[in-house]
């Protein structure tokens, strides 16, 4: 509990459709009578918002997986501060499409050092870790054939090579079995309504109390 607020996180490769889902959870949250804040890394305060345009162009990649995965910490306390740290403490549900997972699965595949991700995590993040992780899996291939029919140029990360894809989604994988308080595996193969349906169901089970006398 967060001052009230609940702090939902959505995680996965490319194409998994984690914007699409953030959108749509966003949606049945209000036909609960909730208000959540729908957000994004990098970016969701000004300054981070400025930092995803160099990372996302390739600008760091140059420089290594540790100084990307500095990059990217500098974002995540920008957006943590302006954005996501206000809205818990006014009682507010905020649904983030990607946090610290994304850095542990893209940066530590690429080579970033583990002892740099846990200490960069110690700091920025501290003890704000989400309530819920909805991990949106599926095969990178599928990832990739999705990506592909979009109209828009690929960033840098969506031009990696297939090995690399596939070692995120194992990084993914791991984060969900070294942590299942917090994280759920979501199947993201079939079509965005049942995903939908399966988010659902996932946030209602860890995040909305039964009352008594219910099923």
């Amino acid at each position: 509990m967060k001052a009230g607020g609940r702090f939902i996180t959505l995680e996965g490769g490319e194409g998994a459709g984690k914007s699409t889902q953030a959108r749509l959870l966003a949606d049945w949250l209000k036909g609960k009578g909730i208000e959540p804040l729908l957000t994004r890394e990098p970016g969701g305060s000004p300054r981070a918002e400025a930092l995803r345009e160099l990372l996302l162009s390739g600008r760091f990649a140059a420089a290594g997986a540790d100084s990307e995965a500095l990059a990217f910490a500098l974002a995540r306390a920008d957006h943590l501060a302006e954005t996501i740290r206000p809205a818990l403490a006014a009682g507010s549900w905020v649904i983030s499409d990607r946090f610290l997972d994304s850095t542990r699965a893209y940066q530590g595949s690429a080579g970033a050092d583990p002892a740099l991700l846990d200490l960069l995590e110690a700091i920025v993040v501290g003890s704000d870790r989400p309530d819920l992780t909805l991990i949106l899996d599926l095969p990178p291939e599928l990832g990739m054939a999705r990506m592909r029919q979009r109209k828009a140029a690929p960033d840098r990360f969506e031009r990696d090579a297939p090995a690399l894809h596939a070692a995120r989604r194992q990084a993914y994988l791991q984060i969900a079995s070294r942590e299942p308080e917090r994280c759920v595996v979501i199947d993201a193969s079939p079509a965005p309504a049942d995903v939908a349906a399966a988010i659902r169901e996932a946030v209602a089970a860890r995040l909305f109390p039964r009352r008594n006398g219910e099923a």
